[in-house]
């Protein structure tokens, strides 16, 4: 018999510490207004007279493109540039913050990946063993390493439903349409996600192939609790938000609002024949935990990759190991790594995610001297999908290629496709409804 994946709507909600200290209380920040909006508040040096038209006009052509609204920073030579376009909240003619909060979705990945490598790094972990050594409740194949974990090439089911190339999808969790929007509050404990997940067939033989799981990193999640005895949130506070500084990221357990400044989500669907839209702002996370839970900054998110591929997160030697890409996907260990041609200055990294309503940009050359982070926020509709993934799609081409490439196509040619185009077939970035 498949076990059920037990959860509940009238839990107690599960409330990080560092949301208790903000007391969930919004900062007093201004919307700025405009059509595309420079940096708020006090700009740094830096910042002050910079006129970047091409940004402007890719977020400006995303928005008209049906893209709710976006907000984006870079940082290169020319020091930092924020800008947004579109609106906060549909029927309102505020824009997103520049520099508000959102779900960031699969970029919790590089973080989790991170804090797995600072404990190889200590010896508490060794990379290559077994994950059954610390997770033995679970009763995973022995074959499955900690490196398969985070690289995706552990075989293990996606509880959030699996995608074959041949258009066949074997379903997992509810994470769409009517029955999502009415139950995302619903919680859901990691130890169950995993459960379910490992009742369903595994893809494929351990080590073997390459496939993008949620699975894979919640069991990091879960590691990561079993070998330090604090939750995962506390030691993403302890080991990378707050030596950062980074005073807008946390991973927020079964809390469904978002703190701060924050642009909306939205879900449309039919129902009895009627078209509704439900703001999705408000919603438990608790369904990706560990994969796609976290809320966090466009300039958090600069500062750790940033920090990240500079060295000051991990040593090199592990750093390394993280940016070596698997032969078919280009995945590291939580990131992938994107070669862009010897015209546009070779490798970036990255990592991108998708969580109802909501998209992340997170790329950075090697050293983390030039960065973008982006959001983007959207209303869920399948009738208006193939359109608003092409806007998605071109977006990613032209910052990436305006950010990375100096305006120049990024290929050996001069003439080819940005990075969002030159993956493998097992894209995770295509912007779908679930955490990826």
């Amino acid at each position: 018999m498949k076990r059920p994946i037990r959860s509940t709507t009238n839990d107690r909600l599960r409330v990080p510490r560092v949301l208790q200290r903000l007391g969930v209380t919004a900062l007093a920040v201004t919307l700025l207004a405009g059509a595309v909006t420079p940096a708020s508040g006090a700009p740094s040096k830096a910042v002050v007279g910079q006129d970047r038209p091409q940004l402007r006009n890719a977020m400006q052509a995303a928005v008209d493109s049906g893209i709710g609204g976006m907000q984006l920073r870079v940082h290169d030579e020319r020091g930092d540039w924020v800008g947004s376009a579109g609106v906060s909240r549909l029927g309102k003619a505020a824009k997103p913050p520049t520099n508000g909060r959102f779900r960031a979705g699969s970029v919790t990945k590089t973080f989790v990946a991170t804090v797995v490598l600072q404990l190889v790094a200590e010896g508490k972990v060794k990379l290559d063993a077994p994950a059954a050594d610390h997770l033995p409740e679970f009763g995973l194949d022995r074959r499955i390493s900690v490196r398969m974990l985070l690289q995706h090439t552990s075989g293990v089911f996606n509880y959030t439903g699996e995608y074959y190339p041949d258009g066949t999808v074997v379903p997992g969790i509810p994470w769409s349409g009517k029955e999502w929007v009415d139950n995302r509050f619903r919680s859901y404990r990691p130890e169950d996600l995993v459960r379910f997940a490992l009742s369903r067939p595994g893809r494929f033989t351990p080590g073997t192939d390459w496939s993008y799981s949620n699975t894979n990193y919640t069991l990091a999640m879960l590691l990561i609790e079993k070998v330090t005895g604090s939750s995962y949130a506390d030691e993403l506070q302890r080991r990378i938000v707050r030596p950062l500084g980074m005073s807008g990221t946390v991973a927020p357990g079964t809390w469904p609002k978002i703190p701060g400044p924050h642009a909306h989500a939205y879900y449309r669907y039919e129902d009895g024949g009627q078209q509704k839209t439900v703001d999705i702002t408000r919603q438990n996370p608790s369904w990706v935990p560990g994969a796609g839970d976290m809320i966090s900054t466009t300039r958090d998110l600069h500062t750790f990759i940033s920090a990240l591929m500079s060295g000051r997160l991990l040593p090199y030697p592990l750093l390394t190991e993280m940016r070596t890409p698997h032969p078919t996907s280009g995945y590291g260990l939580g990131l992938f790594v994107l070669d862009l041609g010897p015209s546009c200055g070779g490798t970036i990294l990255n990592h991108n995610g998708s969580v109802q309503g909501y998209a992340t940009l997170m790329y950075s050359t090697p050293d983390g001297r030039r960065t973008l982070t982006a959001s983007l926020t959207y209303t869920v509709d399948d009738a208006t999908a193939p359109a608003l993934q092409e806007a998605y799609q071109k977006a990613i081409q032209t910052l990436t290629t305006e950010v990375f490439c100096d305006g120049q196509p990024g290929s050996p040619d001069g003439a080819g496709p940005a990075p969002s185009a030159r993956r493998s077939t097992a894209d995770p970035y295509t912007l779908r409804v679930g955490s990826l």
